[in-house]
């Protein structure tokens, strides 16, 4: 019995695959922060990088720091992103956690002034042990701090005050009124919804 003819080799998946630069939000100033892979451009969209604070400002004392950059356009050999978020690294929270201290946390969702929707986990460190009220009146502070900055900031600068610590400056100078504070932290944010963008009313013709 004759044998068919032979299809075309497939070629193994990474073979096949083309890697494309990705680039960093405008915010962070489109500097190229690594490379990924895909079969397919479209593949790409939607697809999340991870990457320090300390690898984007080559400053090693922001290694703990990892920011979100979500893929959202493709263009040529380019993947450009834009940022989603940021989170704190396991190793340098378990640092910060001490015996016979309070660890206050808060999950807050805000919306800024430009209309984008962020849950942001603040969390306040005490010297030693608070008492159960001033607990609640500190994380009740800390709640209201974030809600005004939140309205009053537009998104890029809200982030920017979150992620390079003025946010957890401003919390520690006034909750350190109520419980004396060892340190203050943005331990996450997290973009939930983004402001729809209105389509351009084409002119009359």
């Amino acid at each position: 019995m004759a044998k068919g003819k032979k299809g075309p080799r497939k070629v193994e998946g990474w073979k096949a695959k083309k890697w494309y630069n990705v680039i960093a939000p405008e915010m962070m100033g489109q500097q190229e922060v690594g490379e990924t892979p895909a079969s397919d451009p479209q593949l790409l969209l939607g697809r999340v990088i991870e990457v320090t604070l300390g690898d984007l400002t080559n400053d090693y004392s922001k290694q703990n720091i990892k920011l979100e950059l979500k893929i959202d356009q493709v263009g040529g050999d380019s993947a450009y992103t834009k940022f989603i978020g940021h989170e704190l690294t396991r190793d340098y929270l378990r640092s910060l956690i001490k015996r016979q201290t309070s660890m206050i946390d808060a999950n807050i969702d805000i919306r800024t002034r430009d209309g984008y929707k962020i849950r942001v986990k603040p969390t306040c460190y005490t010297v030693k042990r608070a008492k159960s009220s001033q607990i609640k009146d500190i994380r009740q502070l800390m709640t209201s701090i974030i809600q005004h900055k939140a309205r009053e900031l537009e998104f890029e600068t809200f982030m920017q005050d979150a992620v390079l610590g003025k946010l957890s400056a401003q919390i520690y100078r006034d909750v350190k009124n109520i419980y004396p504070l060892r340190r203050v932290e943005i331990l996450k944010t997290h973009v939930l919804i983004e402001p729809e963008v209105k389509a351009a009313v084409p002119a009359a013709a």
